[in-house]
């Protein structure tokens, strides 16, 4: 009788313990899921991190790679203007002593004819009359005045050279005005050349050629 009578209250208590073991059980089931949530955010935020820096690196790679080609590029058209530079520079020289030469040999006329106006050492007819050479050579027979004014021409030519070579080493472009003194490092003896006639000369910017004030002592175009 006892026993029936404590038969119920054994399943209550029986059925009590149970429920309290599944609540137990759910509530570590809800802690280890409460972990594995944060465990998957924060997961998924060092995925997002590294997403991020894989891409940073990736764009400042590619930057890099950028600048790089466009250096290289640069300096490879540097390399180029140097070598044109250099080429101008030495056809310029050249120029320039061509007519230093063509004005020695004027002005070596000018002398001549100054010194003895019947009389004109001529290249490769050194002491021959300046009449006879000409006549013989079916031309008329030269004077100061000619001599003169090729050897202002020859002068003119020289500047202009000095100008170009100026420009050229100092970058500057056409239109770009100078002095006398701008010129002299590139000029023979460190001297700007003068009218054998006295004539003024003016240098004009760069691209222009410089003249002379005296009729007909100018570059042929």
């Amino acid at each position: 009788m006892k026993l029936k009578s404590l038969l119920p209250w054994l399943c209550v208590l029986g059925l009590l313990i149970g429920l309290a073991w599944m609540y137990a059980a759910n509530q570590n089931k809800e802690a280890e899921l409460s972990l594995l949530r944060e465990d998957s955010q924060q997961l998924q935020k060092l995925r997002a991190e590294l997403e991020e820096a894989s891409t940073t690196q990736a764009k400042a790679e590619s930057d890099e790679l950028a600048r790089l080609r466009k250096d290289n590029e640069e300096l490879l058209r540097l390399r180029n203007e140097v070598r044109q530079l250099r080429g101008d520079k030495q056809q310029l020289a050249t120029q320039v002593q061509k007519a230093q030469a063509q004005a020695q040999g004027a002005q070596a006329q000018v002398e001549a004819l100054r010194a003895n106006p019947g009389q004109l050492a001529l290249p490769g007819q050194p002491g021959v009359a300046a009449q006879a050479a000409a006549a013989r050579a079916g031309q008329p027979a030269p004077n100061l005045e000619q001599a003169q004014a090729n050897a202002c021409v020859n002068n003119l030519r020289l500047i202009d050279g000095a100008k170009q070579q100026w420009a050229l080493e100092k970058q500057k472009p056409a239109g770009a005005l100078l002095t006398a003194a701008d010129l002299t490092p590139y000029l023979k003896s460190n001297v700007v050349p003068v009218c054998p006639a006295g004539g003024v000369y003016t240098l004009n910017p760069v691209g222009v050629m410089p003249i002379c004030n005296i009729a007909g002592h100018a570059v042929a175009r």
